[in-house]
């Protein structure tokens, strides 16, 4: 027997009766996916290796899901299953990895990029090192002395500067992260990809870096690896984003600690079920969106009621989708009659003018595995198909000067943690809950989901903030629309202050009167004859505030960074004048049922 066949004869034996999952990420690879798919299944099956072969194509563009579905029809073997997944939407490595754990079941789970850059040959590499050092995961390293590498040069130099800088900052047992082969235990996976955070380019580092905190043992294998000529330079944005990634792993990792105290989520409980709730006026392209999008979950055991003002014969009903007239009522009432209408055990609330990701549920209702969970939200991230004005206004909702520590509502990303406070464009509650606390309140638009959630917390419950449980909200566009919303909310949160403190009352909330109350006394200050130094001083404030609302507001596009810079300066103003305005107010708009209009 040869070195490598002892090696393949020790893999079969680790695997035993149990099998061993492959997972595939792949994106855009048409051309090759039915070849490599074929090599890979042929050498499990030729050397007897239990296994199953989970290839999760990322939203690609090219046909390399017909390609998949063309290789499943024919393909059979006598060891290798074959679990092909399939994204709606391109949203990276951790997206993609994520979904083919859910869907796999091996004790021992291999991470392979589709593209075979690094050939599944050198498996049993992997499995003999697991068994001689005892460890929970094997990383192959193109630093490895015996690893055979064909690599372009500014590659080797990017590589070695990002190694340096991980091993400082970070301190991994390793000398590389980001090689495309990697056998896990399955607890060990399972534990880190419970509580990741990154969906793309630091998503190797961020893994591993999980996992090793906890107390996994990470050892190298060496790889043959032939590059050719595929790689062209990297991209600036690219280098950007990875820098970025990787400074947000380490500042979780070291400063916050989040990985060490961040709860796992645990499994669906068996049986549990959901409710979709959407309130709107009448059929419409983006109610259709919406439920396009509903109807794309991964999570299937689902129902969803639609709650237009009259009858809507156009929108289609089958056993899933229900619509349930309402009369031109408002938004609150809606929900209260959807949440009487509901048979889940869960119902999730989002408006008609958003539509979810394909994992929006699947990844919320896992937090539900927690009876003390109350409620799940996620994101509100703008579609990148909006149209400009639209767009330029999500990018103002987004910015950090205008939203500070609640950005994570419209961005996609960021840490879960406890809220008080969440929007109903993408909120899912226990329906049981929602009937102890009797629903929302119909005396306030807006601001009812602030009081349900107000309701929600003083219940005893937990509201979880999930940022992949994302949904894709249509924007406002700038100027006159996004101001006229953003006027209504903020007057809102003026009275609430005073009346519902106990999740309105926060600091942040008075930052752009204060800001407003600074720029009027600033006018009406200058007029007079002073000192050149003392209107410098004055003014310096106003100086740097337009300086940030100009740096945070960068884009690439001209165009889009004025529309930014001016609709952040123009937020400002309206929220702080119209905050102030509410926080005076003997009563708000819409307090009673019969000083409101419906959408």
């Amino acid at each position: 027997m040869t070195v490598l066949e002892s090696k393949w004869h020790l893999t079969r034996e680790t695997v035993g009766n149990d099998r061993l999952s492959v997972i595939m990420p792949v994106y855009n690879l048409a051309s090759t996916i039915k070849e490599n798919l074929a090599d890979t299944a042929r050498l499990f099956d030729s050397h007897g290796v239990n296994c199953e072969l989970v290839p999760v194509d990322d939203g690609s563009s090219d046909g390399t899901k017909n390609a998949i579905v063309e290789f499943a029809a024919g393909f059979s073997s006598r060891s290798v299953t074959l679990k092909p997944v399939f994204l709606d939407r391109n949203g990276g490595k951790g997206s993609a990895l994520k979904a083919g754990f859910a869907a796999s079941t091996g004790k021992f789970v291999l991470l392979l990029d589709g593209d075979l850059d690094i050939n599944p040959k050198q498996t049993p590499l992997f499995f003999a090192q697991m068994a001689s050092d005892g460890s929970d995961i094997v990383v192959g390293s193109k630093r490895h002395p015996r690893s055979v590498v064909q690599y372009p040069w500014h590659r080797r130099l990017v590589s070695a500067v990002y190694f340096s800088l991980v091993k400082a900052s970070i301190g991994l047992p390793i000398t590389d992260t980001q090689t495309g082969m990697k056998l896990f235990r399955r607890e060990v996976l399972g534990e880190a990809l419970a509580r990741m955070l990154v969906k793309s380019y630091a998503f190797d580092l961020e893994l591993l870096s999980i996992a090793f905190q906890r107390g996994a043992k990470i050892s190298e294998a060496p790889v043959v690896i032939r590059f050719g000529n595929k790689f062209g330079a990297l991209k600036p944005s690219t280098v950007k984003s990875m820098a970025l990634d990787s400074l947000a792993v380490f500042y979780r990792l070291q400063i916050l600690k989040y990985y060490a105290k961040a709860e796992a989520t645990g499994d669906v409980p068996p049986g549990f079920s959901v409710s979709v709730v959407v309130a709107c006026p009448g059929d419409s392209a983006m109610l259709r969106q919406c439920i396009a999008g509903v109807m794309a979950q991964t999570r299937k055991n689902v129902e969803m009621i639609i709650l237009p003002d009259g009858p809507e014969s156009g929108i289609p009903q089958d056993g899933v989708v229900r619509v349930v007239p309402t009369g031109k009522v408002r938004p609150a009432e809606k929900r209260n009659i959807g949440i009487r209408e509901a048979k889940g055990d869960a119902v999730a609330f989002i408006d008609d003018d958003a539509y979810p990701d394909g994992r929006w549920l699947e990844n919320a209702l896992r937090y539900f595995s927690d009876p003390g969970v109350g409620a799940v939200g996620g994101p509100g991230a703008t579609p990148p198909g909006d149209p400009f004005l639209a767009r330029a206004g999500g990018r103002v909702y987004s910015n950090i000067l205008v939203s500070g520590n609640y950005r994570y509502r419209y961005v996609a990303g960021g840490v879960r943690r406890d809220v008080d406070d969440f929007p109903s464009c993408n909120l899912i509650v226990r329906k049981s809950l929602l009937e102890k606390i009797g629903g929302y309140r119909t005396d306030f638009w807006p601001g009812e989901d602030t009081l349900l959630c107000k309701d929600i917390v003083d219940s005893g419950m937990r509201i979880v903030y999930d940022p992949w449980s994302v949904v894709y909200h249509h924007r406002r566009a700038l100027f006159a629309p996004h101001l006229r919303q953003l006027g209504r909310y903020a007057f809102h949160r003026g009275y609430f202050v005073k009346r519902f403190p106990s999740n309105s009352l926060h600091l942040s909330y008075f930052v752009p009167s204060l800001f407003v109350a600074y720029i009027v006394a600033l006018a009406a200050f200058l007029p007079f004859p002073l000192p050149a130094w003392m209107r410098l001083a004055a003014a310096a404030p106003a100086m740097l505030y337009f300086a940030l609302a100009l740096l945070t507001s960068f884009s690439t596009s001209p165009a889009m960074w004025i529309a930014t810079f001016a609709g952040v300066v123009a937020t400002h103003a309206t929220y702080g004048v119209r905050f102030v305005q509410g926080l005076f107010a003997k009563s708000a708009p819409c307090e009673f049922i019969g000083k409101d209009r419906a959408r």
